[in-house]
């Protein structure tokens, strides 16, 4: 799995390069600038024709009054350095352009002399070659204004990347306020006019939590030897999160060697999901899943479950169902069994069955008196349970009865609202707005959340985070180009219960289970596409599956 580091992580990673010799930080600059470059024309390769007449580097400048054409029109770069090393960075990618015939404005913000030693040296190159202009907001929005209808920007930010740890300083807020791009999409593709693009991160995000600091939103981010947490941290809050300000994202390789970091947060791929599909055996190889059903009217999301969980794979499946919803249920179920159940009582009577090695509790459950008690008896029982849905608000008013109850064979699976009411402190955490860094983010909330419960825990959004209670985290991203909106839909989350509880009847563990759960329950929402319901994912299983073999 790939892994989302910190800027610490990172910061650490390369000042071990740097020392042990491997590599100089104006190594890493250049190869920095470079790989910024190279996805730039690998993510619009008509910019590429741009300036194709322009000389050797260090050669002229381009004709100020003349900037190159490309397919777009006239095509200029403005590059906004900041104080640190990411804009050193800028001023490689001025230089490189320049290089390439582009016309470049690069405007400084903050005074030459206070530059990191590595950062003024790249200051010094692109000062031998080209103009360095004062940070002036108006200036800047000259330039920006300058030209005729024909004339088209590549702006770079190169300001803060991530290094900002408060709000955005007074005198680049008020710029920024007027100085937004065309419409950002979704995917990042098709801007239409003006490109912009960040380094490493989009000034003003928290890059450990993705929380925003009052950021420009960007077409493209460029962010080296491996992304962030907050690139795969989504809107949360009521405010935009990194992925919904990074535009596309591209990771660049600048030859520092992969290694784990410590505490490290990971990204669910394809590779851990890989050996689902059954290999032979009897049906009780495979195990037995027990999915609870709410009484008459509340009865759907229970089966949607129990049919995510028979599609993943579990061996049987069993609908437990009170007598008053017997019928209701019987008349939509052939392959999935149904068992009358009443109360607490019949949970743990059933349970006596040792093949019942996996249950579901909570989708339709109800919040009544006898869901706890339903749910007390399971947890009593020592299977491997997923908590979803009415088994997790039925404990608002004392968490601590149901956590006290939790085992490491549970898993926990929230969306924000029933987060909020099991860990309501954590929650108000999150959703306080930052005024430094690096601030509270979802991984804080859900290691923290792990911890308490004692089991694993998965918070559910486009940013799913997994948690055990060790502090092994990972992060299953439906975003940039797995991005399913299509999941905002009522059921799903019951099929995603239900995947988890049939890979736990599988013997998968519980982390493994709800990584691989999580990341299918994407993959099924992109394979069927817009006019999802949830009764369409499961049936996605069996060609996702297939595909993973094909290309596994």
């Amino acid at each position: 799995m790939m892994e989302l580091l910190t800027a610490a992580q990172m910061r650490a990673i390369e000042h071990e390069a740097i020392e042990s010799g491997e590599v100089t930080g104006l190594d890493l600059m250049e190869r920095a600038g470079a790989g910024v470059v190279a996805a730039i024309f690998e993510e619009w390769p008509e910019l590429e024709r741009v300036g194709q007449e322009g000389g050797p580097e260090g050669g002229a400048a381009p004709d100020p009054a003349d900037p190159p054409r490309g397919i777009l029109g006239k095509m200029k770069a403005l590059v906004l350095c900041g104080p640190g090393n990411n804009g050193g960075d800028g001023f490689v990618v001025a230089r490189l352009l320049q290089a390439r015939g582009w016309q470049v404005d690069v405007f400084l913000y903050g005074n030459p002399i206070d530059l990191p030693p590595d950062a003024a040296e790249n200051y010094r190159r692109w000062a031998a070659v080209g103009e360095v202009r004062t940070w002036n907001d108006r200036e800047i929005r000259d330039v920006y204004e300058e030209g005729d209808a024909t004339s088209r920007f590549l702006v770079v930010d190169a300001l803060f990347g991530t290094g900002l740890t408060r709000p955005m300083p007074d005198d680049t807020a008020e710029m920024w306020r007027g100085f937004m791009p065309s419409p950002i999409v979704s995917d990042g593709r098709d801007p239409g006019g003006d490109r912009f693009v960040a380094i490493d991160f989009p000034s003003g995000m928290c890059s450990d939590s993705g929380k925003d600091f009052g950021a420009l939103p960007t077409h493209l981010t460029v962010t080296f030897h491996a992304a962030k947490i907050g690139h795969y941290m989504s809107q949360d809050c009521g405010s935009y999160g990194g992925s919904d300000n990074c535009g596309r994202l591209r990771v660049v390789d600048i030859g520092i060697k992969k290694t784990a970091a410590k505490g490290r947060v990971t990204l669910v791929e394809a590779g851990g999901v890989l050996g689902q599909t059954k290999r032979g055996g009897h049906k009780y190889n495979h195990g037995h899943a027990l999915v609870l059903s709410g009484g008459h009217g509340k009865t759907g999301a229970a089966r949607l479950a129990a049919r995510g969980a028979l599609r993943i794979g579990a061996g049987l499946v069993t609908l437990g169902s009170p007598r008053s919803a017997m019928f209701e249920n019987a008349a939509q179920l052939t392959a999935i069994m149904l068992h009358q159940i009443d109360g607490a009582h019949g949970v743990s009577e059933l349970l006596e069955d040792k093949r019942l090695n996996a249950v579901c509790l909570g989708p339709g459950l109800g919040r009544g008196m006898d869901t706890q008690a339903v749910v007390i008896a399971a947890l009593k029982a020592q299977r491997a349970t997923v908590l979803d849905a009415d088994a997790l608000t039925r404990f608002e008013r004392n968490p601590q009865v149901l956590f006290d109850l939790l085992h490491e064979q549970c898993v926990l699976t929230p969306h924000g609202g029933e987060f909020a009411k099991l860990f309501p402190d954590l929650a108000a955490k999150l959703a306080q707005r930052p005024q430094t860094g690096p601030a509270y983010s979802k991984v804080d909330a859900t290691r923290e959340a792990a911890a308490r419960a004692g089991c694993v825990v998965l918070f559910k959004g486009a940013d799913t985070v997994i948690a055990d209670p060790t502090g092994r985290c990972s992060v299953n991203s439906a975003q940039y180009d797995r991005a399913a909106p299509w999941l905002a839909t009522a059921g799903a989350g019951d099929v995603l219960a239900g995947f988890i509880t049939g890979l736990l009847a599988r013997g998968m563990s519980p982390k493994a289970a709800a990584e691989a759960g999580a990341w299918l329950h994407v993959e099924c929402a992109r394979e069927f596409g817009p006019g999802l319901i949830s009764e369409d994912l499961p049936e996605q299983l069996p060609a996702v599956l297939r595909r993973l073999e094909r290309d596994g």
